[in-house]
């Protein structure tokens, strides 16, 4: 099981330009247990300890926001008996896990559509994880679920339409206030494991100026050294916002 005790950060990081808010395409799942000539789904489970060990990484670290993308809109299309186990994982590792993070002092929030194939059984364990840990303050863990950027942008648009907002008084901000966790500040930070450079639809609205950084490792394979080493090179860039380099 990851260690959850705060573990000593490398030297070469700087304690004071630690970014508050990270986000992390897990990919590779597949890949992995294909090398290993298992099952896709062992991939995923082996998945888990990955996931924890970041998150507690991050937490030691100091990162405030930590968002995972953990089932896309578009990962209905897998077989069947993929999806259902991923289904199924996911509740599990909510039941197995919400205690553990709730005493680290971890917030837990999904993002994504709570409509559609989403098994009821399965929003009632998100809605308990989000009750449990509503008022801690350590580090909110944001879960996308069901999620595509996209998506998240269209029923933004559809709640303004709702709202009866004038044409001449939609903005940036009006849009920005519509989404699934507008309280959850802009990525500074998107890794992406497994060696692919895509977005994939994630958090199109919000990674505009987020340091994009890929890694060849696969995600079971991920641990809180790959973290810290994504920080270091997130350190390393200049970040201008559409700017000048002063």
């Amino acid at each position: 099981m990851p260690d959850p005790r705060p573990t000593p950060l490398p030297a070469s990081l700087d304690k004071a330009s630690i970014p508050r808010h990270v986000a992390i395409v897990m990919d590779g799942n597949g890949r992995w247990a294909q090398r290993q000539n298992l099952p896709r789904t062992d991939g995923h489970a082996a998945g888990e300890e990955a996931l924890i060990d970041t998150a507690y990484g991050a937490l030691a670290a100091g990162i405030r926001y930590l968002t995972v993308y953990a089932f896309s809109t578009e990962n209905w299309r897998r077989p069947i008996d993929e999806v259902r186990f991923l289904m199924n994982f996911n509740e599990s590792l909510l039941k197995r896990r919400q205690h553990e993070l709730h005493a680290e002092g971890v917030r837990i929030v999904f993002s994504g559509r709570r409509t559609g194939r989403v098994p009821k059984r399965v929003l009632k364990n998100m809605d308990e994880a989000q009750e449990l840990t509503k008022k801690n303050k350590a580090m909110t863990f944001n879960m996308a679920f069901n999620y595509g950027g996209r998506a998240e942008i269209v029923d933004a648009v559809a709640q303004l339409v709702r709202d009866k907002v004038p044409v001449n008084k939609i903005s940036e901000k009006e849009i920005r206030t519509r989404l699934y966790h507008p309280e959850i500040p802009d990525p500074d930070l998107v890794v992406r494991t497994s060696g692919e450079f895509r977005i994939s639809n994630f958090l199109l609205w919000e990674l505009a100026y987020s340091e994009l950084v890929f890694t060849d490792v696969l995600w079971p394979d991920f641990r809180r050294e790959d973290l810290y080493e994504a920080i270091g090179e997130y350190q390393r860039r200049e970040r201008r916002f559409g700017g000048l380099e002063s």
